[in-house]
């Protein structure tokens, strides 16, 4: 598990396909790795990634087809920079909310903004996570807690303070930027629990309109 908020900027310095999958070498840059083994979890644009080699100077992880699919990671190229983050401890201070590192799809930025000094941002989500985006929620972007300043159907907006823009990759982003999106977690799993004894159901299209009436959430 992971707060999202960002410890260092690392740099994507290799990438080795193997077998349909691939391995990628990370320089950590000021992340502190004295206390990583090999088999911890580092967050690395949002995808928690399994150390799998300390060569010294970063971390090896193995990225599996599926996460292949799923995530920007596909995107990478040697130079790229990249959000990092260790997961949590018992004593870390949970300064974001509750992040686990698997990402829930493929945002794009629409635009960006000058604010006053903070920059202005608007992303397009996934038609099927917009549901989960709610105005003053949470929202993870290439691993960043964040708060959703608007929302437009599938798209929604962000206020990023001048600290933020320096210390993660967003100060790279630029309209067409691709990100790894995960949603609140406390929504993926209310919906679920209301979903009730529907949730055994195969192939169900789970909260629907028709759902919420049907069970009298709210009178159509």
């Amino acid at each position: 598990m992971f707060t999202g908020i960002i410890e260092a900027i690392g740099e994507i310095t290799e990438l080795k396909p193997q077998g349909g999958d691939l391995r990628v070498r990370v320089r950590s840059g000021k992340l502190d790795l004295s206390d990583v083994q090999l088999g911890d979890s580092i967050a690395t644009n949002g995808v928690c990634l399994t150390v799998v080699d300390l060569p010294g100077d970063g971390y090896w992880a193995d990225v599996s087809a599926e996460t292949l699919d799923v995530t920007s990671v596909k995107r990478w190229k040697t130079g790229d920079r990249v959000n990092q983050e260790k997961a949590l401890t018992p004593q870390t201070r949970l300064g974001g909310h509750i992040v686990s590192g698997h990402v829930d799809g493929i945002g794009e930025v629409v635009w960006r903004r000058q604010e006053a000094r903070a920059e202005r941002f608007r992303v397009r989500a996934p038609d099927h996570l917009a549901r989960y985006i709610a105005h003053k929620g949470s929202i993870t972007v290439d691993g960043t807690s964040l708060t959703v300043n608007a929302v437009d159907g599938a798209e929604f907006e962000l206020t990023i303070v001048p600290h933020t823009l320096q210390e993660t990759v967003m100060g790279d982003y630029s309209a067409g930027t691709r990100v790894n999106l995960e949603v609140d977690l406390i929504a993926r799993y209310l919906e679920r629990l209301l979903l009730g004894d529907k949730a055994a159901e195969p192939d169900s299209d789970g909260l629907t309109v028709e759902f919420l009436a049907q069970h009298g959430f709210f009178k159509r």
